[in-house]
């Protein structure tokens, strides 16, 4: 099953951005070092990034898979061009792709 639930937001600084949300919507988040943050409230959760090496340019909605090498190979076989291959972050791996047209999408699975 795949499942879209997570929002990334390619930000200047995260703190900053993290104020605001938390001030504007009551929200809380987890920190992951100084440039990345989250909300991982269910249904959607909210990433904040602001690692300048490490951010993509647009808004990038994230999907949850139960096999991320499975969904590597359908995205390919079905015409997507990958990225960034898979890659290992806080609580799971996850890769981007872009779809035929030019929409750039992550996809990770949660590992312990």
């Amino acid at each position: 099953m795949a499942v879209l639930n997570y929002v990334e937001l390619p930000v200047a600084s995260a703190p900053d951005t993290v104020a605001f949300y938390a001030a504007a919507f009551g929200w809380r988040f987890t920190d992951y070092g100084p440039d990345y943050a989250a909300h991982e409230e269910e249904p959607c959760q909210l990433g904040i990034n602001a690692t300048v090496d490490d951010r993509t340019l647009r808004i990038l909605p994230v999907i949850e898979v139960e096999d991320i090498e499975a969904s590597r190979a359908a995205v390919i076989a079905a015409g997507g061009h990958l990225s960034r291959d898979i890659f290992a972050f806080p609580g799971g791996r996850r890769f981007h792709f872009t779809d035929p047209d030019g929409l750039e999408l992550g996809v990770y699975v949660k590992e312990a």
